[in-house]
């Protein structure tokens, strides 16, 4: 049993640690607040948007729809899943949020403290003017150190606060990741529509070329008989010589769009996928689901992956005007050791050669020349920037859902009007072409009804191409993306182990789930996996 003296020392030596450990979770970093959203509580309205009817599912609708679900072409499916495993951009991107989860772990070991081992031999002479005998000497002296320690108490917050700065910037790499991830099926919808697009309009191109051959051969037998004209006969090779221009352009075109949907799949294309494509020379209507609920602008903040990365960068920058501010004030580090030490290595281990040091240091900044002051003002700077690129985040998705809704209903009602156009201007070209052959009319009026139904139906394919990337586009813009499979509510399935929960939490989530400790106890779980290991 300890006596009173003992007790009471005890308490006295322990009373300084526990002052350290309680001060060593302040923190400088002024509290966070989120920034309000610079936009308008809701979408805008008018003729040129669509309104929707009272009760609609909100924007969380949009956003957890797979996009297996959301392009229902089989082969543009598969065209995705090749780009997702194969895109340098995207491999990119995880090995970036992969760099800094292993970033985060070495500041966050600061916070803790350096235990290693070590041992050292030293010799050297002393001349015999600094010895204490007088006479020359050669001195000896052998040290191990059982344990070695180094630790900076953190009274101020300042490893802390970098410690969440270096998590925030992990967090918004891995916020980035998902973007690149969101863009890039994105980006391969549009080159595959574009690509049947062009592949459609050489097909229309190849038609009307040969529309345009046969009147040329036409024409040329009703001047070789007298019936005709050179004029004539020169207005038909300009409309052939213009459709076969057109072919080559279109040609070539098309062998572009293949080039840019393979430099997205990040591999060849297999001679079936080539096989398919080839095959696919028209543009269906109903490749993407039509009706898109576009819910809250507020919903934007928790379901756009851009969003939340600019907020983590300004919750990083936060953090650090807490280290700047922690800069001014003392700082404390503890080093210590424990082991042997004697004159002769055969004695390192005798009884009495046990050693030990204790050495203490503070360290107080007096004159910097301004270094610490401009640094803070850097600092809080830097907030404020990222305080701009955080509403500028929010503003440039309010726009692009904005756009996407305007565009949904006046595209839709131009491909209407556009489709009653191709069907007058086809009606149009039969008559002519009719009353050519009966000798009522000359060939210029059958050459113009073909050059206006050709063009309509140029317009038509382009303004329904603009339609499918307008959807697309609106699906972004609303969260859609993310996940492979529509998140079902209240889904259930087996139980994994606990790295898997974890790890499910915070990757298989919805993004508006995710926070801060989740990103913690997966780093504590999972230290040392790789990235692609806990995808």
């Amino acid at each position: 049993m300890k006596t009173p003296f003992a007790l009471s020392r005890s308490i006295r030596t322990l009373a300084p640690l526990a002052l350290a450990a309680a001060l060593a979770g302040c923190s400088m970093a002024p509290k966070y607040d989120r920034p309000a959203a610079p936009i308008d509580t809701a979408y805008p309205s008018g003729g040129a948007y669509v309104q929707q009817a009272p009760g609609t599912p909100d924007a969380g609708i949009t956003a957890d729809i797979g996009w297996r679900e959301f392009f229902r072409d089989p082969l543009l499916q598969q065209l995705i899943g090749i780009s997702l495993e194969n895109n340098r951009d995207m491999r990119k991107a995880a090995l970036n949020v992969e760099a800094a989860r292993a970033l985060y772990r070495i500041q966050r070991a600061e916070m803790l403290p350096n235990l290693g081992v070590s041992a050292s031999g030293v010799s050297e002479r002393l001349p015999a003017d600094l010895s204490t005998t007088g006479n020359g000497a050669v001195l000896r002296r052998y040290d191990v150190a059982g344990v070695t320690a180094a630790w900076e108490l953190d009274l101020w917050g300042r490893v802390r606060s970098l410690s969440d700065r270096a998590l925030a910037s992990y967090l918004a790499l891995d916020e980035t990741r998902i973007a690149t991830q969101m863009s890039l099926v994105s980006e391969v919808a549009n080159a595959y529509l574009t690509l049947r697009a062009d592949q459609e309009l050489l097909r229309l191109t190849h038609d009307t070329l040969a529309t345009q051959k046969r009147s040329y051969d036409l024409t040329n037998q009703l001047v070789e008989a007298g019936n005709s004209t050179q004029l004539d006969l020169r207005r038909a090779e300009t409309a052939l010589r213009t459709a076969e221009a057109n072919h080559a352009a279109y040609t070539r075109q098309a062998a572009k769009d293949g080039n840019a949907l393979v430099l997205l799949l990040g591999k060849p294309l297999t001679p079936e996928l080539s096989r398919q494509l080839d095959e696919a020379v028209s543009l269906p209507a109903d490749l993407v689901p039509a009706d898109l609920p576009s819910g809250l602008p507020s919903e934007l903040l928790t379901r756009r992956p851009d969003i939340r990365a600019a907020e983590q960068m300004l919750i990083g920058a936060n953090a650090n005007i807490g280290a700047a501010r922690a800069a001014f004030f003392p700082t404390i580090t503890l080093t210590g050791s424990a082991g042997t030490a004697s004159a002769s290595l055969d004695g390192l281990f005798d009884p009495g050669s046990r050693a030990w040091s204790f050495l203490p240091q503070i360290t107080l900044p007096i004159f910097r020349g301004g270094a610490l002051l401009a640094n803070l003002d850097v600092s809080q700077v830097q907030k404020r920037i990222e305080i701009a690129n955080y509403e500028k985040a929010i503003q440039a998705a309010f726009a692009e859902v904005a756009d996407g809704l305007a565009g949904k209903r006046t595209l839709d009602d131009q491909i209407r009007s556009e489709e009653l156009l191709v069907a007058a201007s086809q009606k149009a070209y039969e008559l002519a072409e009719q009353r050519f052959q009966e000798g009522v009319d000359d060939n210029l009026t059958l050459l113009d009804a073909q050059r206006t139904l050709y063009g309509t139906q140029q317009t038509l394919v382009r303004t329904r191409l603009t339609r499918l990337n307008n959807l697309i586009h609106l699906y972004k813009a609303l969260g859609g993306g993310w996940t492979e499979r529509t998140m079902q509510s209240g889904a259930t399935a087996q139980q994994p182990p606990r790295l898997q929960v974890e790890l499910s939490r915070a990757y298989s989530t919805p993004p508006r789930s995710r926070n801060r400790k989740q990103y913690r106890q997966v780093l504590n779980l999972n230290q040392g996996a790789s990235f692609h290991e806990e995808r």
